[in-house]
């Protein structure tokens, strides 16, 4: 300390007060960076994290220790209330009461007049510093395309003008005689959404048939399908994506589409950027159905590792009926029934054929809205296929009483095509029903 006061007691007061705001803006950590103070920065996380902020300065040091944890800028407003997070493309303003209390939220994106969110206010109200922190780290994914600040701003106009054109396609299935459910499993591009603050455009595409039925016997319940959201990635590639809407007139065509316009040079730009439908959960997928959807698209899905399909939805459907981790390496399960003998499933998970593997699948990328309707009703025939053979698998492995178990085993075939085997009724002998799944 005394050699810091040596150091600094010639110079004026106003240059210290510059190096201390320049040292408390610049961001302690950046992603994919490893700090010398991670372990400490670590250890400050998970304290803020524990405690409840409450008042005005810990609402405040929570915002700017999350800003820093995801790369981004913040300052405090001179009047002490409000907190600005700020990277080169966009700002968020948080205004404060002088108790903690979050008033409003605002977010500005480069060139554009602030906002309200309210989906920000209510996760900062929540506490819900997680949420808020996703939502920070998916508007900087907005802009992580190689270039300048310009051809980053580009990124986001291509992907406002996809919005638009899929939202224009929404508005063809809207009639008052068509509910959620109906638009969900039915519509071109499902249940749209669009964008809202920092909540990005999502799609609900699919719903199973016990969430059918749980809509049909309860109204007043929310349940939730599967859903996609509309995002855009930077790529090492150079890809042609549209800068305007391509739908001029929103009156579809006689096949049910609509009519987009040429990609000429006004309307699109050679962009190191694609669209993508990004899904939370990873979807196991047929290779069949991949290679249908990079036709659709003209882009190869990256990073997939090809494995037996069924290993891969055993795997998903554990997972969401279990909360434990249970072991994939058993293919038997029992399936209790009413007022009927308990069922024992072997699910044969097939050999590494190429009709017979597949890839969790989480990024689908493609460069024109044209393409989402083919890639939503693959993903719907893949997602119902899914659903009827996890409806075979349960998290029992173990039976007490096997006297009176009824064995069937359930194997894969080409394509959406599968096969169960169990011991004939009436007769001394197997007996095999194939069926290949359809959706209507």
């Amino acid at each position: 300390m005394e050699q810091l006061y040596l150091k600094y007691q010639q110079k004026p007061w106003t240059e210290t007060l510059k190096l201390v705001h320049f040292c408390m803006d610049k961001p302690l950590r950046r992603l994919g960076s490893n700090p010398p103070g991670g372990p400490l920065l670590s250890c400050l996380e998970k304290i803020q994290r524990t405690l409840n902020a409450k008042s005005l300065f810990s609402v405040m040091n929570r915002l700017e220790s999350l800003s820093k944890q995801k790369g981004l800028n913040s300052h405090v407003s001179p009047s002490g209330t409000a907190c600005y997070i700020t990277s080169d493309m966009f700002y968020i303003e948080v205004q404060l009461e002088k108790d903690g209390k979050v008033m409003d939220v605002k977010l500005a994106h480069l060139g554009e007049a602030p906002v309200i969110c309210d989906d920000l206010v209510q996760h900062l109200r929540m506490k819900n510093y997680d949420a808020f922190g996703k939502i920070l780290e998916d508007l900087s994914n907005l802009y992580r395309i190689p270039g300048n600040s310009e051809m980053k701003a580009k990124g986001y106009l291509a992907l406002q003008s996809l919005e638009k054109d899929l939202y224009s396609m929404s508005l063809l299935d809207r009639t008052e005689a068509v509910n959620r459910v109906t638009k969900v499993l039915h519509g071109k591009v499902g249940h749209l959404v669009p964008r809202t603050g920092g909540t990005p455009m999502n799609i609900e595409f699919y719903i199973s048939p016990y969430q059918v039925l749980e809509a049909e016997l309860n109204p007043d319940s929310q349940v939730c399908g599967a859903k996609i959201v509309v995002t855009v990635e930077g790529t090492d590639i150079l890809q042609k994506l549209p800068i305007s809407p391509l739908i001029a007139d929103s009156q579809a065509a006689d096949d049910g589409c609509p009519a987009f316009l040429p990609l000429t040079d006004e309307l699109c730009m050679d962009l190191s950027a694609c669209f993508l439908l990004k899904s939370h959960q990873s979807i196991p997928m047929s290779s069949s159905s991949i290679e249908e959807i990079q036709r659709l698209t003209g882009i190869q899905i990256a990073g997939l590792k090809l494995v037996p399909l069924y290993e891969l939805i055993v795997q998903s459907a554990l997972k969401e009926k279990c909360s434990e981790d249970l072991s994939t390496h058993n293919s038997c399960f029992f399936v209790s029934l009413p007022d009927c003998p308990t069922h024992c499933y072997f699910i044969n998970k097939g050999l590494e054929k190429s009709d017979l593997t597949g890839a969790l699948v989480s990024k689908i990328p493609f460069t024109h809205p044209k393409c989402v309707p083919g890639i939503i009703e693959v993903l719907r025939h893949q997602m119902a296929y899914n659903t009827l053979i996890s409806s075979y698998i349960s998290e029992k492995h173990i039976n007490e009483d096997d006297s009176e178990l009824l064995y069937f085993e359930v194997a894969p075939q080409k394509n959406t095509s599968f096969s169960v085997s169990f011991l004939h009724p009436m007769k001394d002998n197997l007996a095999c029903e194939k069926s290949n799944v359809v959706f209507t």
